[in-house]
């Protein structure tokens, strides 16, 4: 018996050194309990922030900006209105996301730009849209107004069937710009082979967004303008929006 009493002994003294050894880190793995609950939904989180109301957090997701208590427990989806200064909260969070993500796929976009530039819009734009081919059909009315306009693909059916397809071959071509104009005239897309475009991941961008039609125009401060405008109404707004900063 006591040589059992010893050896549980130095078992467990052993056992409180090893432990001691260990990282911290490597003890317990916390799991934050917002993004284990919005995992669960198939929604990936990508920045957790305090709110204005107590006790509520701003979650920055692959689907958008939405809510949640800080357990988890609870999900709010909708607008946040500052009603003292008149702020949209939800709308402003989402405003730094999409001039980041913007930044971030500058290198993927078909451009056409404005000669004697004055701003840049980005669009997110799909080849069967009608009102992106009519946005499209004025181009050179934006560019004349000093207005860049910069598209990322937004393909309305999803990542799947041709209009997807469509939109790779399009990003894919040897002309993009040439081939977009092409492709929203009405005329066949060429198909490319060994296509890679970024298509999907520009989607997914669109979606953290909150955008879930075509065209989306997104501003140069990150606010959006969900369907088409001329690009005299365009031009007025980003007018009013420099002369505010000044």
């Amino acid at each position: 018996m006591k040589k059992l009493l010893v050896a549980a002994s130095l078992a467990l003294s052993f056992g409180v050194f090893a432990e001691q050894e260990q990282p911290v880190e490597n003890l317990v793995q916390k799991i934050d309990p917002i993004t284990e609950s919005f995992s669960t939904l198939g929604v990936n989180v990508i920045e957790i922030k305090d709110s204005p109301i107590a006790d509520l957090k701003t979650v920055i997701t692959d689907k958008g900006v939405l809510y949640a208590s800080a357990d988890g427990k609870y999900l709010l989806q909708g607008t946040m209105i500052d009603l003292i200064n008149r702020k949209n909260i939800t709308e402003d969070a989402l405003s730094g996301v999409r001039k980041k993500g913007i930044e971030e796929y500058q290198d993927s976009m078909i451009v056409y730009k404005a000669e004697n530039e004055k701003h840049q819009i980005t669009v997110f734009t799909d080849i069967t849209c009608g009102y992106c081919r009519k946005l499209h059909r004025e181009l050179e009315d934006y560019l004349s107004a000093g207005i860049t306009v910069k598209y990322l693909a937004f393909p309305r059916g999803g990542l799947q069937g041709s209009g997807y397809e469509d939109l790779m071959n399009v990003w894919c071509a040897a002309d993009a710009a040439k081939a977009l104009t092409d492709a929203k005239a009405g005329g066949e897309v060429k198909k490319v082979e060994n296509c890679s475009a970024p298509v999907a991941e520009h989607y997914q961008l669109g979606q953290s967004f909150g955008i879930s039609g075509t065209p989306a125009i997104i501003m140069e401060d990150g606010s959006i303008i969900p369907g088409y405008q001329p690009a005299e109404a365009i031009a007025k707004i980003l007018n009013s929006k420099k002369d505010e900063q000044l």
